[in-house]
């Protein structure tokens, strides 16, 4: 009887034990992201919390933390990692971020993306929104989509 008490109490104080462990694992882990979301705050913001960006490494965070010191403002990520794109998209590997910095000029965005460091691709949409990544060098600007069904819809009309 003796022992089985022994035994009973050995797993109430191992269990405890573990509790604690988890508990203050779980405290941690929740600071680690308050300190991630304060970071991220700083430099750049998302437009809604659907927006997956966590994922981003430090060079596409480089590159946002560059064009925000260039123009004054934090950017502000459109789109992050998707996981259904064209295949070849950096924004399926979250290399990728298509951003719009509020009040300043797309062609001053563009100048500071193009003059980071750990810049890859800089591209640009009539909407507005400009792309980056740290994949290979290169650039473009692209208007299709409804811009172009507007013009045919425009055109037609006449």
């Amino acid at each position: 009887m003796r022992k089985n008490g022994s035994i009973l109490l050995a797993c109430v104080v191992a269990l405890t034990s573990l509790l604690a462990t988890e508990t203050s694992a779980g405290r941690s882990h929740r600071h680690a992201s308050r300190t991630e979301k304060a970071s991220v705050a700083k430099i750049y913001s998302i437009q809604t919390p659907r927006v997956r960006h966590r994922c981003f490494p430090g060079r596409l965070r480089a590159v946002l933390a560059h064009i925000a010191r260039q123009v004054g403002r934090r950017p502000l990520v459109t789109s992050g990692h998707r996981s259904n794109g064209r295949r070849g998209s950096y924004h399926r590997k979250c290399l990728a971020a298509d951003i719009r910095v509020p009040g300043v000029a797309v062609q001053r965005i563009l100048a500071a993306a193009r003059s980071a460091p750990a810049i890859g691709g800089v591209g640009t949409y009539c909407n507005g929104i400009v792309h980056v990544d740290v994949g290979p060098r290169r650039s473009w600007s692209h208007c299709g989509g409804l811009a172009r069904l507007t013009k045919r819809a425009r055109f037609a009309a006449r």
